[in-house]
């Protein structure tokens, strides 16, 4: 693991309504100006309101995200691409066969699929919120260098 931090980082995933709008806000918050971040989705679909309440709980506010697509991105220069859907890792891979970037692939569930109560459904947004969590803090937490 690099000690460095990428100065851009894109998450993608299928609709950009719910694992790649947790990603962004995660990693936003816990680098606001050190890295820029961004996301979007193969197609687009309004941020799940589910998704919107679980970042809540954990004091992110993704509630103004706005859903784009790759074609959308004003930029496509990035550091690091982190794909969370076979379907985006994909069209991540097709994006970046002429540049010089990272593509890394962190298939994550996709708990808008999940049917039950209320409460079953949160459950697993849950879940998602903090597999990403756990995996954000892994890959993008700096650590110190130890002398050899």
């Amino acid at each position: 693991m690099s000690d460095r931090l990428p100065g851009s980082v894109l998450f993608c995933c299928t609709m950009n309504s719910v694992r790649s709008p947790m990603a962004e806000g995660m990693l936003k918050a816990l680098y606001p100006k050190q890295v820029f971040v961004d996301s979007v989705g193969v197609r687009q679909q309004k941020v799940d309101p589910l998704a919107v309440e679980v970042m809540d709980e954990i004091g992110i506010d993704i509630s103004k995200h706005r859903s784009k697509t790759f074609d959308d991105l004003e930029d496509s220069s990035f550091d690091l691409i982190v794909s969370l859907s076979p379907e985006a890792q994909h069209t991540a891979v097709d994006m970046t066969r002429t540049m010089a970037c990272d593509v890394e692939f962190w298939n994550t569930f996709d708990p808008s699929i999940v049917e039950g109560t209320r409460e079953q459904r949160l459950a697993a947004f849950r879940e998602v919120r903090d597999t990403l969590q756990k995996r954000i803090r892994e890959r993008f937490s700096r650590r110190p260098v130890m002398p050899g």
